[in-house]
């Protein structure tokens, strides 16, 4: 008889989380395994890529980014609908204020933490009982698992650097209590998450994303990439636009970087997010409307990572990025802030360079690159070099289900 599986996650888009858990999903196959998948905000691009013997339980699945206005609307919708409808406004009422305050004291608001509990708490209730629930991401995904999912094991997934993301102790509620193994997708993510939580330290272990490295030099080869007639130096970022990633840095580092290089430079960013419109008012104001580029969320990004000349990832903390380790697959140079994450999967100077999160270190360190074409093809050769396929987290994971 097949194990039972059930997935829970926030949302189906192009993040990294997702495309690493339909990856596992690929890897555990259907023929031990009877695979569902609830998404706990009912929307997401993603779904075409599931492999077909996952079975959505959504009904009423939208396919529509909640990086887009209308995915937003969908999702305030679904919130009010928890929060009014099911009366969690008021139930909740002590638990929305006490997060709130707090977060105002730390001078970070997280609207998105927040709602996660309600969205949680407001999901249709689990009948069925499976052999191992799997929250694929913290907050919403993992609140739903820990109180709302019947199961004879419960595993939970961290990605993220915990406590700088805006999670605490308050906003989970004890969750962990119930999960009975947690997996962190770096080394530097088990360290972060217990640091909140030490007394968990011996149910938590490392799960390396898996990441199918022919797959992706396949994809590169299918499609053009880039559609127009740039003929310079082209720089590509990958991801949400949201102020984690500190496209306000690489829009102020860009306009530096004109002025100081003596080859054509465009930057170009594939992602969709909230800050979209304020990013758009940003490169106006720095007269980089022709220089800095916003691409959108593309099916297959590969091919343009394949045509780019550096890859930068300027963010201001990670948990492990899969775009990093998609660029190393394809052999780019890589710029990438010296922050948690980012130095687990970059060695200075030998498959990658890391400078410091402000627009003068990240535009000398990508003038040093372009004017330094060897160094940074060597960087490119070593990064290709690197074994990105780690079995020991999935190991660790089949075992939960004998």
């Amino acid at each position: 008889m097949k194990k039972k599986l059930l997935f829970v996650i926030n949302t189906l888009g192009y993040g990294g989380a997702e495309r690493a858990m339909i990856e596992l999903f690929e890897v555990l196959g259907s023929e031990k395994y009877e695979i569902s998948l609830f998404v706990l905000t009912g929307q997401g691009e993603l779904s075409h890529a599931l492999p077909k013997y996952v079975h959505l339980l959504n009904p009423d699945y939208q396919d529509v980014s909640v990086l887009t206005d209308e995915g937003r609307k969908l999702l305030a919708k679904s919130v009010l609908r928890a929060g009014v409808g099911k009366g969690l406004f008021l139930r909740r009422a002590p638990y929305l204020l006490k997060n709130l305050w707090n977060m105002g004291k730390s001078g970070r608001i997280f609207p998105d933490k927040l709602c996660w509990r309600l969205l949680a708490d407001g999901a249709p209730l689990s009948r069925k009982e499976y052999d191992l629930a799997v929250a694929y991401l913290e907050g919403g995904a993992t609140y739903y698992v820990a109180e709302h999912v019947k199961a004879k094991k419960k595993i939970g997934f961290v990605h993220i650097d915990y406590g700088q993301a805006g999670y605490t102790r308050d906003l989970d509620l004890g969750c962990y209590r119930k999960i009975d193994w947690i997996f962190t997708v770096s080394d530097e993510v088990k360290e972060h998450f217990l640091k909140v939580y030490p007394e968990y330290e011996k149910k938590v272990s490392v799960f390396h994303n898996l990441v199918n490295q022919d797959r992706i030099r396949r994809m590169a080869e299918q499609g053009t990439g880039f559609e127009d007639d740039f003929d310079g130096c082209r720089i590509l970022t990958v991801g949400r636009l949201s102020h984690q990633k500190r496209y306000d840095i690489a829009i102020q580092a860009m306009a530096l970087l004109k002025e100081k290089c003596s080859v054509p430079v465009r930057w170009y960013v594939m992602g969709e997010g909230d800050l979209r419109s304020s990013l758009e008012e940003q490169i106006k104001d720095a007269g980089l409307e022709k220089d800095f580029i916003l691409l959108g969320v593309k099916k297959n990004p590969f091919p343009y990572y394949r045509n780019c000349d550096f890859y930068v990832h300027a963010t201001g903390y990670e948990g492990k990025s899969i775009a990093i380790q998609e660029a190393q697959t394809l052999g780019k140079p890589i710029l990438a802030t010296d922050c948690s994450g980012n130095r687990e999967q970059i060695r200075d100077g030998i498959d990658g360079c890391l400078c410091q999160l402000t627009p003068e270190a990240v535009s000398e360190q990508l003038l040093w690159m372009i004017e330094h074409p060897e160094e940074s093809r060597n960087y490119g050769e070593e990064a290709e070099k690197k074994v990105l396929y780690h079995t020991k987290g999935l190991d660790e994971f089949l075992a939960l289900l004998e």
